[in-house]
Parts: C-alpha cells; sequence; structure tokens
C-alpha cells in the first residue's frame, strides 16, 4: 500500500476536483438562458377564403403546428370571407384580444377579391417593410411562386405583429420557417418598450 500524495494511475487526486477552472460568467448565463421558461406568446391564425376546403384546413393545421414549434400558444384560428371589413375585423378583434401575432392566411394575390393587404394596412400603426420583403426573397428561393409574387405585408397595430402569408403549403412552410426569429425581435423588443 502506498502512502504518498500521487493517486495510482488513472485515479483522480481528490484536490484535483478543487484545483478546476470555476466556470465563467458566460457559460453560466448561457446555461441559465436554456433552462428558462420561454415567455408565453399568443397567436391567431385568419385564413382568408372564399371556397374553404380541405387544403386551407391542412394550410390552418400546418400554421398552427408551426406556431407552437416556435412557441406560440394558438388561440385559434378563423376562417373568413375574402371581404375587406371581415378581415379587417377578424385583425382589429385580435389585436384588442392582445394577441402577439396575427398571421393571415390567403388574399395577397393580384385578383380582384385579394384583399387582406388593403385590410391590414388599415390596421397597422406601423409598417414593417423587412418582413415581407425576407418573406418574398425565401419564397423565390424555394420555388414557392406565390410567395415570391405576393404582395403580402406585414406591420404592428398597437403590440401585435400582423403578418400576410400566400396560402400554397410550401409558402406556409418557408415563411413561418423565415419570420419566426424575426416576430420573436419585434415581440422583445414591443414588450421592452411597453414596460
Amino acid at each position: 500500500m502506498t502512502t504518498d500524495s500521487n493517486p495510482a494511475p488513472g485515479l483522480v487526486h481528490p484536490n484535483a476536483l478543487l484545483e478546476m477552472d470555476e466556470p465563467d460568467d458566460a457559460y453560466l448565463l448561457a446555461a441559465e438562458q436554456q433552462n428558462a421558461p420561454q415567455p408565453y406568446r399568443r397567436a391567431l391564425v385568419v385564413l382568408a377564403t372564399d371556397h374553404p376546403d380541405e387544403a386551407a384546413e391542412e394550410n390552418t393545421s400546418l400554421c398552427t403546428e408551426l406556431l407552437q414549434e416556435a412557441g406560440f400558444t394558438v388561440d385559434g384560428a378563423i376562417t373568413v370571407r375574402m371581404k375587406k371589413s371581415k378581415i379587417r375585423q377578424a385583425i382589429e378583434t385580435a389585436v384588442v384580444g392582445g394577441v402577439d401575432l396575427v398571421l393571415t392566411v390567403g388574399g395577397v394575390g393580384v385578383g380582384p377579391r385579394d384583399k387582406v393587404p388593403e385590410a391590414t394596412r388599415e390596421v397597422l400603426d406601423q409598417i414593417v417593410p423587412g418582413i415581407a420583403q425576407a418573406v418574398r426573397s425565401s419564397g423565390q428561393a424555394c420555388g414557392a411562386v406565390d410567395a415570391c409574387t405576393s404582395r403580402g405585408i406585414a406591420g404592428v397595430s398597437g403590440s401585435t405583429v400582423v403578418i400576410n402569408l400566400a396560402p400554397s403549403r410550401a409558402a406556409v412552410r418557408d415563411g413561418m420557417a423565415t419570420i419566426t426569429p424575426l416576430v420573436h425581435h419585434l415581440v422583445d423588443q414591443l414588450q421592452e418598450y411597453s414596460v
């Protein structure tokens, strides 16, 4: 039996643990943020269509699923006719209800009944053109023709972010991937300045 202070090969000396570096502040902050509860954020999906069908319902389900994955609680998904007053009323109701995000799907083309951008513009306090530009750009890159030719807009009404998306499955999927970090950034800003 050895009595010297050096342990047998492969064993850690008991005092070695005391000599390890303490974790730095950046490490502790990152660990704390990772374990911190995610902020509670609410969203509403507004589907604008004159022809509710299975594809429209699938888009609504897809939006809900992607929003939940992005950390939002979805208050609901409603379908409205392609009528400017109905679209505006749905957005205004969501804003008054205090949701963080209103996501509209459909009604952003060049057809005579595509009035979602006009209805949205009437509700917005500020337009945030970079979001709509990012959605069109990423839509073009992924081949979602309706996304890159969309007249959709994005902006803020009160403390609610409102974004128009084109209705194809590719446009919704790509649009959600594009807007998620942008929306969280805007909501953080809105909450910071409302305190």
